[in-house]
C-alpha cells in the first residue's frame, strides 16, 4: 500500500464525514422545530420512546445529533432522565440504517435494475439534481433538499474512495497479521472504540470497516469486536456535550455509555460462551458490507430488547455514578429557570435552537406584560411597597432575559438556517430591546407611585379616571403585542398600530388638559411633573409595542423600511381609519372638567 493509497483513504474519509455532516444538517433543517415537539410528547411508555428514538435517528442519520439533543433537553428540564433512556436505545437502532445504505455499494448483479440500486449508479444523479436545486431553486425547501442530495452523493463517493484505497491491502501479509490481533475481543473492542471516538462518527467508523470488508480481508471474528467497540466509541460525543451541564444531563451521557458497555459485555459473553461449546465455523469466513450491517443491527436490537426492561436500573446506575451533592445548590436544577432552555448544544441543530429561543422570548414577553399590568394597577390600588418592589424585580428579570437571549441569538444567527427560522430569529432580535424598554417604563411608573407616597401627595379621583382610560388602552395594546409575538399572530400585530394611534391621541388630550389645570392653579407643579412622567411612560410603552408589531409585519413581508411602512399604513384608506374609530369608541376619556 503506497502513500497515494493512504492519501486516497484519508481523502475518502474526509469526503464521507463532510457528506454525512451536509446530509444530516439538511435533514435537521427539513425537520425544523418539529423535533422538539416530538421529544416533548414523549410519555413514560418505554416502547414509544424507543420507537421515536429510532425514527428520529433514522431521519437525521446521526445518533450523535439525537444524543446531544437529549443532553440539551434534559439539561433544560424539558425531559426527564427516564424518558431519555428509551430514546437512547432507539437511537442505537436508528443509526443502523446508515450501515444498510452503505451496504448497497456491495450489490453484485448483471441485472440492470438491480445494478441501479448501487450507489455508484444513482449517486451521480443525486449530485446533479442536488446541484441544480441548490443553484436554481428559489424556495428554501428546494435548496435544502438539494443540499441533502449533494451530501448523500459526497458521502457515497467518499465510501468508494475508501474502498478503492484498501484494495492493495489484499497482498499485505503485515496487515493480515494486524487483523489477527484485532480478532482478540478485548483488542478489537478497544480499536473500534478508539477509532470512533477520534472520528466522533460511528457511521464513518462503520463505513471504514465496510470498505475494508469489501476487499475480503476482514473475517467475522475480527469484525464483531470492532463493531461492538464502535458502539462504545460513539458515546464520546454525548460525553463531551455534557461537560458543564446539570447533573441530570450528565446522567444522559452516563446512561448512553453504560448501555453500550453492558450490551457489549453481555453480547460478547454469550457469543463466545456458545462458541466454546458449539464452535462457530463462520468465524474465519470473510464478511462483506451487508454482513457488517446485519451484525450491527442484530447487536443493537438484541441489546435493546434485553436491557429495555431494566431501564430503571440503568437510571439508578447513572445516579450512582453521578451522585447528588448534599451541600451543593445547583442552580441549573431549579425548575422554571427558562434561561436554561438557551443551551449551546442546540446550536448544532438550528431549528431546535430557534424553537428554544422562541419559548424563552415568550416567557420574556409574558414577564414584561406582567410588569406593565402590575405597574398600572399601582396607580389605582392602595399603596403597597412590596408590589412596587415586585415591578422592579420583574424589570431586572427582563434584563436577564435580554442579555441571555441577545447573546444566544447572535450565536444562532451565525448558523445556516431555513427561511422560516431565519425570519423568526430576525423578529426575536428586533423585539428583545423593545420588551426590555417596556419593562423600564413600567418600573418608572412604579417609582412615580412610590414618589407620590413618600411625598404624601396623590391624584384626584377624576385624574385617576383619565389615567384609567390611558392604562386600559396601553394594557390592551400589550395584549395584542404579546399575542402576536408568542403565537406568531399577524392579525394581532396588525391591530397594534391603530390602537397605538388612539393611545397617542389620548396622550395628547391629557397633556392639553394638564396644561390648562396648571394655568388655572388646579394642579401643583410638583404633582404635575409626576403626572406628566406617568403619561410619557405609558405612551412610550405603546410606542415600543408598535415597534414589535411593525417588526413582525416587516419581517414577514421582507421589508425593513419602518417609516415608509407606517406612512403607508396610516394613509392606506378606510381600513386603518375604521380600526382607529373602533378603538376610539372603546377608550373614551371622561368629560373635560376632570381635574387633579
Amino acid at each position: 500500500m503506497t502513500i497515494f493509497n493512504v492519501l486516497t483513504l484519508l481523502g475518502g474519509l474526509a469526503l464521507f464525514l463532510y457528506g454525512m455532516n451536509t446530509m444530516s444538517s439538511g435533514l435537521e433543517k427539513m425537520a425544523g422545530g418539529k423535533l422538539e415537539s416530538i421529544f416533548e410528547k414523549l410519555t413514560s411508555n418505554p416502547l414509544k420512546s424507543v420507537g421515536l428514538g429510532t425514527v428520529i435517528t433514522a431521519v437525521l442519520q446521526s445518533s450523535s445529533a439525537t444524543t446531544v439533543m437529549l443532553v440539551g433537553f434534559v439539561n433544560a428540564g424539558l425531559m426527564q432522565l427516564h424518558q431519555a433512556i428509551g430514546v437512547i436505545m432507539g437511537a442505537n437502532i436508528g443509526t443502523t440504517i446508515t450501515a444498510w445504505i452503505l451496504s448497497l455499494s456491495g450489490i453484485q448483479s448483471d441485472n440492470i435494475f438491480v445494478s441501479l440500486l448501487k450507489p455508484q449508479a444513482f449517486s451521480p444523479v443525486f449530485a446533479l439534481v442536488g446541484v441544480i436545486l441548490t443553484m436554481v431553486g428559489k424556495s428554501d425547501k428546494k435548496k435544502t433538499i438539494g443540499s441533502i442530495l449533494i451530501g448523500f452523493a459526497i458521502l457515497m463517493f467518499g465510501m468508494q474512495f475508501m474502498s478503492s484505497s484498501v484494495e492493495p491491502l489484499k497482498e499485505s501479509e503485515s496487515f493480515r497479521d494486524l487483523l489477527v490481533v484485532f480478532s482478540n475481543p478485548v483488542f478489537g473492542v478497544l480499536a473500534g472504540a478508539l477509532l470512533t471516538a477520534i472520528l466522533q462518527s460511528s457511521a464513518a467508523a462503520i463505513g471504514m470497516l465496510q470498505a475494508l470488508s469489501s476487499s475480503g480481508l476482514v473475517n467475522f471474528g475480527t469484525a464483531l469486536p470492532i463493531l461492538l467497540g464502535q458502539n462504545i466509541g460513539t458515546c464520546i460525543t454525548a460525553i463531551l456535550s455534557s461537560i458543564g451541564t446539570s447533573k441530570n444531563a450528565k446522567r444522559v451521557a452516563a446512561v448512553h455509555l453504560s448501555f453500550n458497555i453492558i450490551g457489549t459485555i453481555l453480547f460478547l459473553a454469550v457469543f463466545y460462551t456458545l462458541n466454546a461449546f458449539i464452535g462457530f465455523s463462520f468465524l474465519n469466513n470473510p464478511v462483506d458490507e451487508k454482513t457488517v450491517a446485519l451484525v450491527h443491527t442484530v447487536f443493537n436490537v438484541s441489546t435493546t430488547l434485553v436491557l429495555l426492561p431494566f431501564s430503571r436500573a440503568l437510571e439508578k446506575l447513572a445516579f450512582m455514578v453521578i451522585k447528588d451533592s448534599d451541600h451543593e445548590d445547583d442552580a441549573d436544577e431549579k425548575v422554571g429557570d427558562k434561561l436554561k432552555l438557551l443551551d449551546d448544544r442546540f446550536l448544532r441543530t438550528p431549528a431546535v435552537a430557534v424553537e428554544q429561543a422562541r419559548m424563552v422570548m415568550s416567557s420574556m414577553a409574558k414577564t414584561t406584560k406582567k410588569s406593565v399590568l402590575k405597574a398600572s394597577n399601582l396607580l389605582f390600588d392602595e399603596y403597597d411597597e412590596e408590589r412596587v418592589n415586585d415591578v422592579i424585580a420583574l424589570e431586572r428579570l427582563v434584563d436577564k432575559y435580554e442579555d441571555g437571549l441577545g447573546t444566544y441569538l447572535v450565536k444562532l444567527s451565525a448558523n445556516e438556517m431555513g427561511y422560516k427560522d431565519s425570519h423568526t430569529v430576525n423578529t426575536l432580535l428586533h423585539s428583545i430591546s423593545d420588551l426590555e424598554r417596556i419593562s423600564d417604563h413600567a418600573r418608572h411608573v412604579a417609582k412615580c407611585v412610590k414618589e407620590m407616597h413618600d411625598k404624601e401627595i396623590m391624584l384626584s379621583d377624576k385624574a385617576l379616571d383619565e389615567l384609567k382610560v390611558m392604562c386600559d388602552a396601553v394594557n390592551t395594546t400589550m395584549d395584542f403585542t404579546i399575542t402576536a409575538l408568542c403565537d406568531n399572530d399577524l392579525y394581532a400585530a396588525y391591530e397594534v398600530e391603530p390602537l397605538e394611534e388612539v393611545v397617542d391621541q389620548i396622550h395628547t388630550k391629557l397633556k392639553s388638559r394638564h396644561v390648562k389645570r396648571l394655568q388655572t392653579g388646579k394642579c401643583t407643579i410638583e404633582l404635575g411633573f409626576i403626572f406628566t412622567d406617568i403619561l410619557t411612560a405609558l405612551e412610550r410603552i405603546s410606542d415600543h409595542c408598535s415597534n414589535v408589531a411593525v417588526c413582525m409585519v416587516q419581517v414577514n413581508d421582507d421589508n425593513f423600511e419602518t417609516h415608509e411602512y407606517l406612512r403607508t399604513v396610516k394613509t392606506s384608506g378606510d381600513e386603518f381609519d375604521t380600526e382607529v374609530a373602533k378603538f376610539q369608541q372603546q377608550f373614551v376619556l371622561p368629560a373635560k372638567e376632570a381635574a387633579i
